[in-house]
């Protein structure tokens, strides 16, 4: 009888500290919403239109749209503080290449589309279930 319990606290050990699911990237991108050219910040339907057209079609599942409010140092110094919006992407780690280039596309489209300076990208090895 007392066999029977044995393997539980490893069990749970490993169900506590072992892997749950499958290797996954996953890539944050944070986005500006003041323009450097003056023009007004980027707004919430300009930026789902951006969304829809340029993030969707590539990362059609595990995305999340989060808003953000952050700060950053403009090129003469002074601190800007502005809106932004942080789009989080998991895919599978085995995808990571050709879906980093994806990404890459879609940061010099909003430079591009939406006359804004640099995306911030991170990008982290996790593990998910989804």
């Amino acid at each position: 009888m007392a066999l029977l319990g044995a393997g539980i606290p490893a069990l749970v050990g490993a169900a506590l500290h072992g892997h749950v699911g499958e290797p996954y990237r996953e890539t944050r991108l944070y986005f500006a919403t003041q323009r450097p050219d003056g023009r007004p910040p980027v707004g919430k339907g300009e930026f789902m239109g951006f969304l829809d057209r340029e993030i969707t079609p590539g990362f059609p599942e595990h995305l999340t749209l989060r808003d953000g409010y952050g700060q950053r140092r403009d090129e003469d110094g002074t601190v800007v503080h502005e809106a932004s919006y942080e789009v989080v992407l998991l895919y599978p780690e085995k995808e990571a290449a050709e879906r980093g280039a994806r990404v890459e596309r879609i940061r010099q489209a909003y430079e591009e589309q939406l006359r804004q300076g640099t995306v911030g990208r991170t990008d982290a090895e996790v593990e998910a279930d989804l």
